[in-house]
């Protein structure tokens, strides 16, 4: 496996936010077993337990019936997964909701009206429009980023969004959309279609402003 696409390493230049649920937990679990890597080891546990959900209902008993895993890996996880749920609660109450373009620009104008450079961001939602989770798909330079749109829904697909929105800024501070703009914007909204989760809106930050490929009637 690249350096780059380690998980550790992947972690530290790209986020959390940039990893799967197995390769998150290959961090935790930091080795395998003889023959099966950490990773490995951990994409067996989230597909025998479908997801976090799963292993967080599973006994340690059940757990270790995985080769690889024993009672210290087990308790490793077991903590982990009451860590989250803790910080659940808390984290829940003041996440917002989106019903407007308005409401989009309002979330990532703080972060991102400012910025020199391009960054192409992606909210997942549950199904009443509430964030689930913010993720940057790609960090670029003052005239653009380059976005793939599989890695936009894979995310997506993993984390069983119900819907998302898109956004990304431009650094001179002027919202209106480029060919390239409407071009992803249009490849963007096959996929989701294709995939079952609704892309709801684009919204290119402007310094002051914004353009709402939904507002604007999807002109791509």
């Amino acid at each position: 496996m690249a350096t780059s696409e380690r998980p550790r390493e992947r972690l530290l230049e790209k986020g959390g936010e940039a990893l799967s649920n197995a390769q998150l937990l290959a961090i935790l679990l930091r080795t395998g077993d003889q023959g099966v890597s950490a990773l490995d080891l951990a994409i067996d546990l989230i597909d025998r337990f479908e997801g976090f959900a799963g292993l967080e209902s599973a006994s340690v008993p059940e757990l270790c019936e995985l080769k690889g895993m024993g009672p210290a890996k087990a308790a490793q996880i077991k903590a982990a997964l009451e860590i989250s749920r803790r910080i659940g609660p808390s984290r829940e109450t003041g996440k917002p909701s989106f019903h407007s373009a308005s409401d989009v620009f309002s979330f990532l104008s703080p972060a991102m009206g400012g910025l020199s450079h391009e960054e192409f961001r992606v909210l997942l939602l549950y199904t009443k429009h509430r964030l689930m989770r913010e993720i940057t798909i790609s960090r670029g330079t003052l005239s653009g980023t380059s976005v793939d749109p599989r890695e936009v829904f894979s995310q997506a697909i993993r984390e069983k969004a119900a819907a998302v929105v898109c956004g990304h800024n431009h650094p001179s501070g002027d919202p209106s959309p480029s060919p390239e703009d409407h071009a992803l914007t249009g490849r963007l909204l096959k996929s989701g279609k294709l995939l079952g989760i609704p892309l709801l809106d684009h919204v290119v930050v402007g310094g002051s402003g914004y353009f709402s490929y939904d507002e604007e009637g999807w002109p791509c």
